[in-house]
């Protein structure tokens, strides 16, 4: 009875052994060869979503009878708007300073688009944009249609432009937007000329792209209307909260599709509109509200162009192609 015992308790050992090693094999499997899920990554640098903000610097600039809170009941010409003149100077003395309070807050980078005359005029305020390590970009030499420019005076404005700014700040533009983003035929092709490298008067889409300029690539940032100082605060009166509101949708819906397609948000902030105490409070709270989620990242659009310009993943889009041969 005990030799029986004894079989039997050998028996279950060896089956025990036996199943342990099985198991062991069959979980080193799965370790070894289960595939991974990996993450698709939209962007170089793995972000879920990019915001880059523009804060236009153009007091200064203005030429008479500039668009402003007074325009629709303008004086006769060669008459000075002092209300008007004096709205222009807050973002001078006051919008700007209080926006670079704002980016120096919260640690992020923005591209302030000068117009030369404005540097002229105000030079401390853009060696101030400058030091604070935001990009330096064009905006011309002055607040003018550049669409209705030939090619040799749009080169001129452009480059006097660039070297005004660059002569004050240290720091040469490669970026541009045109007045109102009205380009002409041949800006892209000017652009080229004058080394830069991306251009953002452009609303075809929610992410950068590549077109093609005499068969050669050139950046597109898109700009924005929608998340614009002044197309929605001064031009349609909204309230602060109500730009608010429209950035956290714009914010929710880009965030969303962030999971699956690259996707950036753009938002526009010009010195005498988006630097008045209730506008940068708003921002202020958005800005607090888009860093609480995961893979946001705040950018410059000369670091954005650059990061993207040669990855394949880039569009390339030549809708306009006829006008850049």
């Amino acid at each position: 009875m005990k030799t029986i015992l004894k079989t039997i308790a050998l028996l279950f050992c060896i089956l025990s052994l036996t199943a342990c090693i099985t198991n062991k094999k069959e979980k080193n499997q799965v370790t070894e060869y289960a595939p991974s899920e990996t993450k698709i990554k939209h962007w170089p640098n793995d972000a879920q979503l990019v915001i880059s903000v523009s804060m236009q610097f153009e007091t200064g600039g203005q030429p008479e009878g500039a668009e402003s809170p007074f325009s629709g009941n303008p004086l006769p010409k060669g008459n000075p708007d002092m209300p008007a003149q004096s709205w222009f100077r807050y973002g001078a003395k006051e919008g700007v300073y209080r926006m670079l309070d704002l980016w120096k807050k919260h640690e992020i980078k923005v591209t302030s688009h000068v117009v030369g005359e404005a540097a002229i005029k105000y030079p401390e305020v853009a060696k101030a944009i400058a030091d604070g390590g935001h990009e330096i970009a064009a905006h011309g030499i002055s607040w003018s249609d550049q669409w209705n420019m030939t090619y040799d005076q749009e080169l001129e404005f452009i480059k006097k432009g660039i070297d005004t700014v660059e002569t004050i700040t240290g720091k040469r533009g490669i970026g541009y937007n045109a007045n109102w983003l009205r380009r002409g035929i041949n800006t892209l092709k000017v652009l080229q000329e004058l080394d830069f490298l991306y251009h953002i008067d452009d609303l075809s889409r929610d992410e950068p792209f590549i077109t093609k300029v005499r068969d050669k690539n050139f950046v597109v940032m898109p700009y924005t209307l929608r998340n614009n100082d002044i197309v929605n605060i001064e031009g349609k009166n909204w309230s602060p909260d109500q730009h608010l509101a429209q950035l956290k949708m714009e914010f929710d819906q880009l965030y969303t599709e962030g999971a699956s397609k690259r996707r950036m948000m753009s938002i526009s902030m010009h010195d005498r509109i988006g630097g008045a105490p209730a506008v940068v409070n708003a921002l202020d709270q958005f800005i607090k509200y888009a860093k609480e989620h995961q893979g946001v990242v705040f950018m410059r659009k000369d670091d954005i162009a650059k990061m993207i310009k040669d990855d394949p993943n880039t569009p390339i889009d030549n809708s306009e192609l006829k006008f850049n041969q």
